[in-house]
């Protein structure tokens, strides 16, 4: 279907609206509120759930859960708190091996 022209005075009503507007903005004074209210606070959005995370490391039947093994990393390196816990495990040789913090190293038996 073809488009209807646009005629020469529906261009002018148009471009002449805009400028009727700012005019009125202009001569209406701007009202103060004698006493200002406060800002009404954001409410807290609701976070996410957060992703539960599991390890579990199956070797010749038995098993042990990663959160294990980084407490006792931190328990053999008698650190309460760590920034950083790093575990290594080789389960071939029954063997865990730590980084902590980046200066603190040592090993433990897997199981």
């Amino acid at each position: 279907m073809p488009r209807a022209k646009k005629t020469e005075a529906a261009v002018e009503v148009k471009a002449a609206a805009p400028v009727e507007e700012k005019k009125a903005a202009k001569k209406a004074p701007a009202k103060k509120d004698a006493a200002k209210k406060p800002a009404a606070k954001k409410a807290a959005a609701p976070k996410a759930a957060a992703e539960e995370r599991k390890v579990v490391i199956q070797y010749n039947g038995d098993e042990i859960a990663g959160t294990d093994l980084v407490d006792k990393a931190k328990a053999d390196a008698g650190i309460k708190t760590a920034k950083s816990v790093v575990v290594y495990v080789r389960p071939e040789i029954n063997k865990v091996y730590y980084v902590i913090d980046d200066n603190t190293f040592g090993n433990f038996d897997l199981f």
